[in-house]
C-alpha cells in the first residue's frame, strides 16, 4: 500500500476517520473535541479506540521511537528463552505504562466537577485555550518537551531484568515519555477532567498506554525491525499539532463572537473547509519530503511548512464547525415564568432543559436528539422552555437551579400538565430513549 508522509496510508486514513473524535471535549465533543464528544456519541468503544490510535502514534514521535529497542534490551525480552517468556516480559512491561496513565486519568477524572464549572468562565477557557496552542507549537518545532537530561538518565536506571523490572521499567518509562506525549496526553487529560466520567476517563487513559505500549510489546515479544528514525516524524509531530491547535479554537469558540459562528449552512462551506484541510496535508506533505536526507530542495521545508499549517487548521476547525450546525429542533423559550404561565393557561406539560456551551453532553442533545424529527414531532405538544447555564455566576441561573433542584449538567426536567415532575434526565441519551420518557406524559 502506498505510503503519505512517510507512514502507511491505513495509519493515516483510521486516523483521519478518529480526527473529528480528538475534537472533543465535553466543552465539546477532547477538549473536544470532542474534544472525544463525537467519538462518545457513537459509544466508548470508539472514544477508546481514538485514544489508542492516538497512542500509537504518539510511539512514532522523535523523542519516544528511538527509545524502543533501546528500552526492551533494558528488561531483558531480547534474552527470553521463549517466545512466552518474551511476550510475558513485554506484557508487564506495557502494564506498568498502563497503570501509569490510567492513574492519571483516574485523577483528571476525579477533579472533573470543579474543571466542568471552571469552563463558564471565559479567562479559564482562555488560558485551557493558550495551553493547548502551546502544546500544539512544541509539536510544530517551537519548543521541546523534555524531562531534564540527569533525570532522564537517572530514571533509566531503575527497574531491570525480570517481570518486577519490568513493571517498575514500565512505571518510570511512562514519566520519562510524559514530556514527549504531554502535547496529546494534556488534551485527553484535559477532556477527561472536563467530562468528569470515572470510567470512561481510565478507560480512554488504558486504551492510550495499549496504543504507545503496542511497539514495546511488537519488539519484545516478536524481535520486529522497526524502520529506521526519519522525516516522516514530523508527519506525525504535524497532525498532532494541527488537531491540538483545532481544539483550542474550538474551546475559544464560545468566549470568542466570531468562531462561534463562522460555519455556515450553504454547501460551499464545507467544500472550502475541505479544500483548505487538503491543500494544507499537500503542503506539509512536501514539507517532510524537503527534510529528507538528499533532498533537491531542503530550503524550502520550512516555507512549506509555515504556509501548510494555518491553511489544516483553518479548514479542519470549519468542517468541525459545520458538523456541529445544529439541525431544526424544538422552539424553545428562554424564561422560565413565561413557559409556566403557558404551560398552566394551555393545561399543557413542559420540558425545562438546563445546559451550557461548555457541556459536552447538553451539545449532544441538542444536536442530536432535540433535533430528531419524531422527537420534535412528540415534544411539540410541550412548552418547552431552556435554561442556559453557562454563567454559574448569574444568580437567576442559580434561583432556577434551586428551584429544579438541579446539581449538575446537562439536566431535563419533564413536568406534566399538573406542574408535577414526570422524569428527569441528567445525561446525554439518545432520541429513542428520550421517547419513552416523554410519551407517556400528559
Amino acid at each position: 500500500m502506498k505510503r503519505a508522509f512517510g507512514v502507511p496510508s491505513w495509519v493515516l486514513l483510521v486516523t483521519l476517520i478518529l480526527t473529528p473524535s480528538l475534537a472533543w471535549a465535553d466543552g465539546a465533543a477532547p477538549a473536544g473535541a470532542s474534544a472525544f464528544d463525537q467519538a462518545l456519541a457513537r459509544g466508548p468503544i470508539f472514544a477508546a479506540m481514538a485514544a489508542f490510535v492516538g497512542g500509537l502514534l504518539v510511539s512514532l514521535t522523535p523523542c519516544v521511537y528511538p527509545m524502543i529497542a533501546i528500552t526492551v534490551s533494558v528488561f531483558g525480552a531480547r534474552e527470553a528463552k521463549s517466545r512466552w517468556q518474551a511476550a510475558g516480559l513485554s506484557s508487564v512491561f506495557v502494564l506498568g505504562i498502563a497503570v501509569m496513565f490510567t492513574a492519571l486519568g483516574l485523577s483528571a477524572a476525579l477533579s472533573g466537577s470543579i474543571f466542568g464549572s471552571a469552563l463558564s468562565n471565559k479567562y479559564v477557557v482562555g488560558f485551557v485555550a493558550l495551553v493547548f496552542l502551546a502544546l500544539a507549537a512544541s509539536m510544530f518545532g517551537a519548543f521541546e518537551l523534555a524531562l531534564p537530561a540527569g533525570l532522564n538518565n537517572r530514571l533509566a536506571t531503575v527497574g531491570g531484568i525480570g517481570f518486577g523490572g519490568a513493571f517498575v521499567l514500565g512505571l518510570v518509562s511512562a514519566l520519562v515519555a510524559a514530556p514527549c506525549t504531554g502535547p496529546v496526553l494534556g488534551g485527553i487529560l484535559i477532556w477527561i477532567a472536563a467530562s468528569h466520567r470515572v470510567l470512561l476517563g481510565t478507560g480512554v487513559m488504558f486504551s492510550f498506554a495499549l496504543g504507545l505500549g503496542i511497539p514495546f510489546f511488537l519488539v519484545g515479544t516478536f524481535a520486529v525491525s522497526l524502520p529506521k528514525s526519519g522525516a516522516w516524524m514530523l508527519g506525525v509531530k504535524w497532525f498532532f499539532g494541527v488537531v491540538l491547535a483545532v481544539v483550542a479554537l474550538y474551546f475559544l469558540r464560545t468566549t470568542v463572537s466570531p468562531l462561534g459562528h463562522i460555519a455556515q449552512r450553504g454547501t460551499w462551506f464545507p467544500v472550502l473547509a475541505a479544500v483548505l484541510v487538503t491543500t494544507g496535508i499537500v503542503l506539509a506533505s512536501f514539507h517532510v519530503r524537503a527534510e529528507r536526507r538528499g533532498a533537491k530542495r531542503p530550503e524550502l521545508s520550512k516555507p512549506l511548512k509555515f504556509a501548510s499549517i494555518p491553511l489544516a487548521i483553518a479548514g479542519a476547525f470549519m468542517l468541525i464547525a459545520w458538523t456541529q450546525l445544529p439541525k431544526a429542533e424544538l422552539e424553545w423559550l428562554t424564561s422560565e415564568a413565561q413557559g409556566r404561565t403557558l404551560a398552566e393557561s394551555q393545561s399543557r406539560p413542559m420540558i425545562v432543559d438546563f445546559g451550557a456551551s461548555w457541556c459536552g453532553a447538553c451539545n449532544e442533545l441538542t444536536s442530536h436528539t432535540f433535533s430528531d424529527e419524531r422527537v420534535r414531532e412528540e415534544a411539540g405538544r410541550f412548552v418547552a422552555v431552556r435554561v442556559d447555564a453557562t454563567d454559574d455566576d448569574d444568580p437567576q441561573v442559580n434561583v432556577m437551579k434551586n428551584k429544579y433542584k438541579v446539581v449538575g449538567l446537562p439536566t431535563v426536567v419533564v413536568l406534566d400538565s399538573t406542574g408535577n415532575e414526570k422524569a428527569r434526565i441528567t445525561e446525554y441519551v439518545a432520541p429513542d430513549k428520550f421517547l419513552d420518557a416523554i410519551r407517556v406524559v400528559n
